[in-house]
């Protein structure tokens, strides 16, 4: 099943567009988990369980795991949420952007070692560097375009022809790569002026949105900017509200309260 797919599928029977994000903080980690990698994949193993049947799709950030040397637990958690979990989508958070043998390495990596359906990249270096990506048949390719980071426009709004770079990268996106591979955008919750003018022109194509919750993107401007035309088309990401939001040994089931009371103000700002 391709990623556009099962992603679709994900949106019907869950009726959820949320995203939970995998990003494990050591010094963030819950009273009774240890601050080891074998301790981070605990964690989110607990996360992943409890909030499984709410979201979409889940989105480890590879950084988080790389940095401690938890690629091994990274492995093992992406191969949990597969074999448990099949019809939620896996995203790989790696944005990754370079050219040739090494974006082909990239490419393995997401979705070989890691199994993902999907992967982040930056377009930066242009569509040769994404071909490695588009070349693997089914798997998504989830490109940069106008980011929820205070910084983000400072190249990404600079006017190219009359038009805002990122506008020049979602066109690019809905017909020369469109064609070439299973893809979708990144475009932050924090700006929904932005969101709204992506989605008028990549139709219905997915939207990765990283910003509400700690970020401070507001669900509803997101959803009423960003939907399609079936009302879905939104992967929402929520990373740090729903992993920490206990210290303590009720960790996950605080996490799922907060999953759940999130995915709801997504529904109902979707009426």
């Amino acid at each position: 099943m391709s990623f556009s797919t099962k992603l679709r599928a994900a949106w019907s029977a869950r009726d959820s567009m949320l995203c939970v994000g995998l990003d494990p903080d050591l010094a963030k980690l819950p009273s009774g988990i240890e601050q080891s990698p074998r301790g981070v994949l605990e964690f989110c193993r607990a996360i992943v369980d409890s909030t499984a049947d709410l979201v979409c799709a889940f989105k480890p950030q590879i950084a988080y795991f790389a940095a401690i040397g938890a690629e091994r637990e990274l492995e093992e958690l992406c191969s949990q949420i597969r074999a448990n979990h099949p019809e939620v989508v896996l995203i790989l958070d790696a944005k990754r952007g370079d050219i040739g043998d090494t974006a082909a390495l990239y490419a393995r990596e997401a979705f070989e070692r890691y199994g993902a359906d999907a992967v982040t990249v930056n377009p930066y270096l242009g569509t040769d560097s994404l071909e490695p990506f588009f070349a693997h048949t089914g798997r998504g390719t989830i490109v940069l375009c106008r980011t929820s980071n205070a910084g983000s426009g400072e190249f990404q709004g600079i006017d190219v022809n009359g038009e805002p770079l990122y506008e020049h990268i979602a066109t690019t996106a809905a017909t020369k790569w469109a064609s070439r591979g299973d893809v979708a955008l990144v475009v932050g919750a924090t700006y929904p002026a932005e969101l709204a003018r992506v989605r008028s022109i990549v139709g219905d194509m997915p939207l990765l949105v990283p910003g509400i919750g700690a970020q401070g993107g507001d669900v509803e401007a997101v959803v009423r900017a960003g939907r399609d035309s079936r009302g879905y088309g939104l992967i929402i990401n929520s990373s740090r509200a729903v992993l920490y939001a206990s210290a303590g040994v009720d960790f996950a089931d605080r996490a799922r309260t907060v999953a759940s009371a999130t995915r709801d103000a997504i529904r109902s700002a979707s009426n």
